[in-house]
Parts: structure tokens; sequence; C-alpha cells
């Protein structure tokens, strides 16, 4: 594993490439893999990449979010505006069930109802994470799958398989109804991210605990 400084550089290097973020706003620390970003941006949007780009470097086991969104003054809405604009965003997308409402308080956008599949509530919360005005979304939509979980833990373990960027020897596939617990070791956060995207992409699964660590 790379020294804390050497990955320091590396997280700082990856956010100078992202385009959407603005490397300066953002301070980097990292203590044993566990990189933690501070700082101020000005949308929700930004600090979701800047999230997202820290997690792309290799030797990164997690990271520890404090970035604050402090909105510019011409991005600022109304609660009103902002889930009338969000309401549009969801009743557009095809891909968002209309089991899904929301509720805005303080720029803070709450995603609430049921959706069948883990996908489209990923959907809903992309939907609305880039609207101007929007500094937080809390998704509690509640997964509730209409089909059989039966041969649910064979599915997955061959899903895990035939993914080429997954070391599917090093994962336990557990199972309880529509509950799925992933158990073992990665190498990067994004296989960890794949492997659980493989178990609920399975019919009828309600539920993943990711308990895979990231080691190197």
């Amino acid at each position: 594993m790379k020294t804390a400084e050497t990955i320091k550089n590396n997280v700082e290097q990856e956010l100078r490439w992202e385009p959407s973020v603005c490397a300066t706003k953002i301070g980097v620390s990292v203590n044993e893999g566990v990189v933690e970003l501070d700082g101020h941006v000005g949308s929700l949007y930004e600090k979701w990449a800047a999230e997202r780009a820290a997690l792309r470097v290799v030797d990164v086991t997690s990271v520890a979010s404090e970035i604050i969104v402090d909105l510019p003054f011409e991005s600022e809405r109304t609660d009103e505006d902002i889930a009338s604009a969000a309401a549009n965003h969801l009743n557009w997308n095809s891909q968002v069930p209309d089991t899904i409402k929301l509720k805005v308080s303080k720029g803070w956008v709450t995603l609430q109802g049921t959706a069948e599949w883990q996908y489209q509530k990923e959907e809903a919360a992309r939907a609305v994470r880039s609207l101007r005005g929007v500094k937080a979304v809390l998704n509690e939509i509640e997964l509730k799958p209409t089909v059989s979980t039966t041969g649910v833990k064979i599915k997955i373990e061959d899903a895990l398989k035939r993914d080429a960027q997954i070391e599917a020897k090093d994962i336990t596939v557990e199972t309880s109804g529509n509950m799925v617990t992933l158990r073992g070791h990665v190498h990067t956060w994004n296989e960890r991210e794949d492997a659980e995207h493989a178990a609920f992409s399975a019919p009828g699964v309600g539920s993943v605990s990711n308990l895979l660590t990231v080691s190197y």
C-alpha cells in the first residue's frame, strides 16, 4: 500500500483532473487509506463529483466527506421552486416509478415511497442531484420487489463470476429472504460497488449489506 502522502497527492491530482470540481476549494488528508475531504463548493453535484473522484484513486479504502455546499446567490431557489423542478424531473424520467414522492426543506430534498429495483432508487437521486438550489438529497425510498428470490444466491454468484472487474473468489454471498449480505475483500472501491450492483440486479433483492473490505 502506498504512503499517506502519495495517496494524498494522487487524490489531489484526480480532483484537478475532474472538470466538474474546483480542486483549489477542497482540502485532502489521508489516514490509513481513509481520505477526508473538506472545504466549500457551489453545488451538491460538485460535492458528489469530488467524493466520486477520490474513491477512484488506488489504495483509497473509504472517503469521509466534510465538504459544505455553499450555494452562490444566483443558484438560490425557494423550496417551492425546487420541489416543482424536482417533481418534473422525476415525472419525465421513464426509469423512475410514480410511487416515488419528494419533499423539500431548506434546500434538502427527501425522496420517499417505494421502488421495485435499486437502479430506480438510484436514478431518482441522480435526477434531482444536479438541480439548482439543492443542498442535499436524502434517499429514503424503500425497495419492495414483486418477484421471487428463488435461487438468488446462485444467480448473484454467477453474475459476480461473469464480471471481468470482480475477483469473485474472494467474495461470499449470503441470503435471507430478500436480503443479501456480501462478505470478503476486493481490491478497489469500484470493485466493491460493482459487486453490490451485481447483487442488487438479482430478481427479488430488497436490500444488500455490503461488508466487503477494500485491501491491496
